[in-house]
């Protein structure tokens, strides 16, 4: 698929003094980097993650960030004052851009707020847009009408810069994006109250990309969809 440079941001407002932010950002399933919750620094986990940009567009990607985030912390905690939430609450974002084959890319802007859909921001139209039908996020997109400052920092380090940044990125990941791991399958039986019956279970783990399939073979040849066949989806870390 296309490739995509992706943020995640939890923030937990736990009283109107005490604030809390986690942040991850990822190429398509590779971690690249964390954010350090205290002096919201980066921390990178790829050794090929830093040298990919100069230094002075870290330092640039790096003060916009904590710009955002201290203006994100303030719009929140006017927001929710007035229109008197309760604590504690957590805003969760999630923000990145996609690379297609033609070379065109596309931007996106999403937050939630206490776990549900809350407003997303068009990039093309420079817009916010309620995703839930509540006094809060009615609020938040009036007043986010108003925020000039805060929908440019948006605009820079989404729609202006991320495409350029992943493409430089994506020049020194190459070799994790390329890697092929073989799966490992262990098969095992458990005992099923009908004693002449067996549960058969295979644990496929270990395989790199994600893209995987699993069939079951009867005398060299493969076991037909059946209802007594299931299978769970890919789970983290598999």
């Amino acid at each position: 698929g296309s490739p995509v440079l992706q943020l995640f941001q939890t923030t937990t407002f736990h009283n109107t003094v005490y604030v809390t932010t986690e942040g991850m950002g990822f190429l398509g399933d590779i971690p690249l980097g964390i954010l350090d919750s205290h002096t919201w620094n980066i921390h990178f986990l790829k050794p090929w993650v830093r040298p990919a940009l100069p230094r002075s567009d870290w330092d640039t990607i790096s003060d916009m960030i904590k710009i955002y985030l201290s203006k994100f912390h303030h719009l929140l905690q006017e927001s929710t004052a007035l229109i008197e939430v309760p604590y504690p609450f957590v805003a969760q974002c999630t923000a990145g851009c996609e690379l297609f084959p033609n070379n065109t890319g596309k931007a996106f802007v999403y937050v939630g707020f206490n776990g549900d859909d809350f407003l997303t921001y068009n990039l093309d139209t420079r817009t916010w847009l309620p995703l839930q039908d509540t006094e809060l996020a009615r609020y938040m997109q009036e007043r986010l009408k108003n925020y000039t400052a805060f929908t440019e920092l948006i605009q820079m380090l989404f729609n202006h810069t991320c495409i350029d940044d992943m493409e430089m990125i994506l020049r020194t990941a190459k070799e994790d994006l390329e890697r092929q791991v073989r799966p490992m399958a262990v098969v095992f039986a458990r005992q099923m109250p009908d004693p002449a019956r067996l549960l058969l279970v295979c644990r496929v783990t270990g395989f790199y990309p994600a893209a995987v399939r699993v069939s079951w073979l009867r005398d060299g040849h493969e076991v037909p969809p059946d209802p007594a066949l299931s299978s769970t989806p890919l789970l983290p870390n598999a």
